[in-house]
């Protein structure tokens, strides 16, 4: 029965993916932006200020990797990057003008796609299914920190 149930759990998983379309992230775009970018704007946005280093492990995403994201969000104007005066190696990221935009648009277009899809589950299943994928997120978080 474990077995059965962890390879539906795959299987439903690598459903659920794909229709996402987060197995695309190389050609997909998002607002303009790569997903990856799209990430990290929308983390950016949210915090409004963040360390080049709380941002990559926020998105568990090495520096450097953060870094050359972070470098084509500064030229394409979308975000600042400041070096603090005091401490030269702390490096803050926030939105631009034109980056506050981009992130107000992808929070708009989500908030209409996750709302279409949660109004499209049974009225009595919602909790059920944000329980659920609250004990899965956990589970996921577990598994890849052992």
């Amino acid at each position: 029965m474990l077995n059965q149930g962890s390879e539906t759990l795959r299987e439903l998983l690598r459903i659920l993916v794909r229709n996402l379309g987060i197995l695309e992230k190389s050609d997909a775009s998002c607002c303009g932006v790569t997903i990856s970018q799209c990430h990290a704007l929308v983390e950016i946005g949210r915090a409004k200020k963040i360390s080049l280093i709380d941002l990559a492990e926020l998105l568990e995403l090495d520096k450097s990797t953060m870094s050359r994201t972070i470098n084509n969000l500064v030229d394409a104007e979308i975000v600042k990057r400041e070096t603090d005066p005091e401490n030269r190696r702390y490096i803050s990221i926030q939105l631009t003008d034109k980056g506050t935009e981009v992130f107000k648009s992808i929070e708009d277009n989500m908030f209409a796609y996750y709302t279409s899809i949660f109004r499209s589950i049974p009225e009595d299943k919602r909790n059920q299914v944000l329980e659920s994928l609250q004990i899965l997120v956990q589970s996921v978080k577990d598994n890849n920190c052992s």
